[in-house]
This record gives C-alpha cells, structure tokens and sequence, in this order.
C-alpha cells in the first residue's frame, strides 16, 4: 500500500491529534511539521524530530507561503492553526508545493 504523506501546520492540540491519528491510520506518513511558536531544542535535535522510527522534518516558519512543504516531499498538508480557514489564507501554502491544504476549524 502506497502512503500518503502529509504536513501538518502548528504541532498545538489539533496537530498532535492529527499527527497521532494519521501515524495509526497506517496509510499517511507524516513527513513535515511547521510550528514558530514551539521551542526547537524542546521539539527536536537537528530539525528532525522522530516519531515511531519515522523522521519528521521541522519547520519554524510564521509565514505560511514560505514552508518548502516539497523539500520534506509532502503531499497534503493539515492546516490547522485556526488562523488560515479561508481557501484564500490557507492557500499560502501551496507555494511550499503541497498537492492539497486540508482546514481545520472550529464551526
């Protein structure tokens, strides 16, 4: 079976669930992370942060068009800040190079 792989956009609640869910699913690959806000030396050594074998790339970047999202090969990517819910906002991110941005936000 071939994986998806998926970034996720801020490591907060809703990024760790999305990350512990997808890592249990078995079909993604959770290949990138980008958080500004969380300490890199508390998150990960070397920018790469290893979640069950699996090397995580780290990125620190508030500006959501300059995530490089294909560097880490991402496909799909967990918008999940609560700030980008617009297709206008979220859609930054498909500067990084990631197939589709996936929003998350509370109704």
């Amino acid at each position: 079976m071939i994986k998806v792989k998926a970034g996720v956009n801020r490591y907060g609640r809703i990024g760790c669930l999305v990350t512990s869910a997808a890592f249990n699913s078995g079909k993604v690959d959770t290949v990138a992370i980008n958080d500004p806000f969380i300490d890199l030396n508390y998150m990960a050594e070397n920018r790469k942060l290893v979640i069950n074998g699996n090397p995580i790339t780290i990125f620190q970047e508030q500006d959501s068009s300059k995530i490089k999202w294909g560097n880490a090969d991402t496909e799909y990517m967990m918008e999940s800040t609560g700030i980008f819910t617009t297709m206008e906002k979220a859609g930054a991110h498909l500067q990084g190079r990631v197939k589709r941005v996936i929003i998350s936000a509370l109704c």
